[in-house]
């Protein structure tokens, strides 16, 4: 059986591929993070880091025990947080903005769900104005939206630009009416959207009115207009359009934690552990 200890060092270095972000994160020497890894190696009787001047990365089997490891951590900790009698229990109603399904969010609950198998998790996916309106009238606990960049409102997870977007074929004249695609309306970046192009005296028209990303997605790959994305969340087959367009600036937006002051905290506040958590380890990766 591999050690737990070892395990925990190797998926760190694997989420940050940095032996010194890993170590900060966990408290640790960095020739103590080296150690560890050298340990599994040695346990595993397979290379699983390879490590240079320039950078770390992991081997086919660093990879194959990278699934192992994240699956024995869990059972791990399920079975130590259970037989300590401290099992965590309840109820989480969590909502989610459909765009956040681009990021690692979908991980992100899986993990969660496996470590805490006794809460019962019931995901809400929508728009984060409805998201937040839900959140307001008790019908949710915990929310993970976007906000305007001077929102203030919650936990700040992570701050990104909101750009223009369109297909690689698309073409929009100076002259002509720019064609969006937009949510439907309450919605933040359709506002923004809108607001932007009104302020430089540029004709808009809507093009497609949607409910959900996927329909932004589709919308935007058949080139029937232009959307705005954090440009985090650009998918490959997608760009961002050049400043040659003349499109204004649409600055930044926020995704953020709101949860509900009445809500059983234990189960919350693991759920945002969780998020913030796989946050810092991407941010130290970067």
């Amino acid at each position: 059986m591999f050690d737990p200890v070892l395990l925990k060092t190797f998926v760190t270095v694997a989420e940050t591929l940095s032996f010194t972000n890993a170590g900060n994160l966990l408290g640790l020497s960095q020739p103590t993070v080296s150690q560890h890894i050298r340990r599994l190696e040695i346990e595993a009787g397979r290379g699983l880091v390879l490590r240079d001047t320039r950078e770390v990365r992991l081997t086919d089997n660093g990879d194959a025990m990278l699934g192992f490891a994240r699956t024995i951590l869990a059972a791990h900790d399920h079975a130590s947080s259970y037989f300590t009698g401290s099992a965590m229990r309840g109820r989480l109603r969590f909502g989610s903005a459909d765009d956040l399904a681009l990021t690692q969010l979908p991980q992100i609950l899986r993990d969660f769900r496996q470590l805490y198998p006794h809460i019962n998790l019931e995901l809400t996916v929508n728009q984060s104005g409805v998201l937040t309106r839900r959140l307001a009238a008790g019908q949710l606990d915990l929310v993970f939206v976007r906000q305007a960049s001077d929102a203030h409102d919650g936990r700040v997870v992570r701050r990104d630009r909101l750009v223009w977007v369109g297909h690689r074929t698309l073409t929009v004249e100076p002259d002509q009416a720019v064609p969006l695609i937009v949510y439907q309306s309450p919605s933040l970046s359709r506002t923004i959207m809108i607001d932007g192009l009104e302020s430089m005296g540029r004709t808009w028209r809507i093009t497609c009115n949607v409910r959900e990303i996927n329909g932004v997605l589709a919308a935007t790959r058949a080139g029937i207009g232009v959307a705005a994305f954090p440009q985090s969340l650009i998918p490959p087959d997608l760009v961002e359009l050049p400043a040659s367009l003349k499109l204004p600036i649409l600055g930044e937006v926020e995704f953020s934690l709101l949860d509900n002051p009445s809500a059983p905290r234990e189960p919350v506040d693991a759920l945002i552990s969780a998020i913030l958590g796989r946050q810092n380890a991407v941010a130290a990766r970067a």
